[in-house]
Protein backbone atom coordinates (compact mmCIF):
# COMPACT_ATOMS: atom_id res chain seq x y z
CA UNK A 1 0.00 0.00 0.00
CA UNK A 2 2.80 2.56 0.63
CA UNK A 3 4.33 2.16 -2.81
CA UNK A 4 0.84 3.03 -4.50
CA UNK A 5 0.88 6.09 -2.09
CA UNK A 6 4.38 7.24 -3.44
CA UNK A 7 3.18 7.21 -6.64
CA UNK A 8 -0.36 8.99 -6.21
CA UNK A 9 -0.12 12.44 -7.60
CA UNK A 10 -2.84 13.69 -4.99
CA UNK A 11 -0.03 12.50 -2.41
CA UNK A 12 2.23 14.65 -3.92
CA UNK A 13 -0.19 17.28 -4.29
CA UNK A 14 -0.69 17.55 -0.39
CA UNK A 15 2.87 17.35 0.24
CA UNK A 16 4.22 20.38 -1.49
CA UNK A 17 1.15 22.14 -0.36
CA UNK A 18 2.04 21.46 3.50
CA UNK A 19 5.85 21.66 3.16
CA UNK A 20 6.32 25.37 3.55
CA UNK A 21 3.60 25.70 5.61
CA UNK A 22 4.74 23.50 7.85
CA UNK A 23 8.07 25.17 7.67
CA UNK A 24 7.35 28.35 8.46
CA UNK A 25 4.58 27.46 11.13
CA UNK A 26 6.15 28.44 14.59
CA UNK A 27 4.00 25.56 16.65
CA UNK A 28 6.46 23.06 14.91
CA UNK A 29 9.91 22.98 16.62
CA UNK A 30 13.09 24.09 15.05
CA UNK A 31 14.86 20.60 15.49
CA UNK A 32 11.78 19.06 13.64
CA UNK A 33 12.36 21.51 10.45
CA UNK A 34 16.27 21.14 10.75
CA UNK A 35 15.40 17.16 10.33
CA UNK A 36 14.08 18.16 7.03
CA UNK A 37 16.28 21.06 6.16
CA UNK A 38 19.88 19.90 7.31
CA UNK A 39 19.73 16.40 5.77
CA UNK A 40 18.66 17.83 2.65
CA UNK A 41 21.22 20.37 2.17
CA UNK A 42 23.46 17.66 2.98
CA UNK A 43 22.82 15.74 0.45
CA UNK A 44 22.78 18.25 -1.96
CA UNK A 45 26.19 19.38 -1.67
CA UNK A 46 27.96 16.28 -0.47
CA UNK A 47 29.47 14.73 -3.07
CA UNK A 48 27.67 12.43 -5.52
CA UNK A 49 27.42 8.99 -6.66
CA UNK A 50 26.14 9.88 -10.16
CA UNK A 51 27.30 13.84 -10.50
CA UNK A 52 25.78 16.07 -12.73
CA UNK A 53 22.47 14.26 -12.93
CA UNK A 54 20.35 15.79 -10.07
CA UNK A 55 17.87 13.16 -9.95
CA UNK A 56 18.73 11.46 -7.32
CA UNK A 57 18.86 14.47 -5.38
CA UNK A 58 15.20 14.91 -6.12
CA UNK A 59 14.35 12.16 -5.16
CA UNK A 60 15.80 12.04 -1.29
CA UNK A 61 14.64 15.05 -0.76
CA UNK A 62 11.21 14.21 -1.91
CA UNK A 63 11.42 11.07 0.30
CA UNK A 64 12.89 13.88 3.37
CA UNK A 65 9.52 15.85 2.33
CA UNK A 66 7.13 12.91 2.63
CA UNK A 67 8.80 11.96 5.94
CA UNK A 68 8.57 15.22 7.72
CA UNK A 69 5.02 16.10 6.49
CA UNK A 70 3.97 12.53 7.63
CA UNK A 71 5.87 13.06 10.75
CA UNK A 72 5.16 16.37 11.42
CA UNK A 73 0.90 15.92 11.03
CA UNK A 74 1.47 12.90 13.57
CA UNK A 75 2.91 15.17 15.88
CA UNK A 76 1.15 18.43 15.78
CA UNK A 77 -2.27 17.45 14.04
CA UNK A 78 -4.05 20.53 14.13
CA UNK A 79 -0.93 22.84 12.32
Amino acid sequence: MKWRRLWSLRHWSHIFRRVPRLLTSSRIPVLDKLLLVVPALAYWVLPDVLPFIPIDDMAVTMLLMDWFVTRAERKHPLV
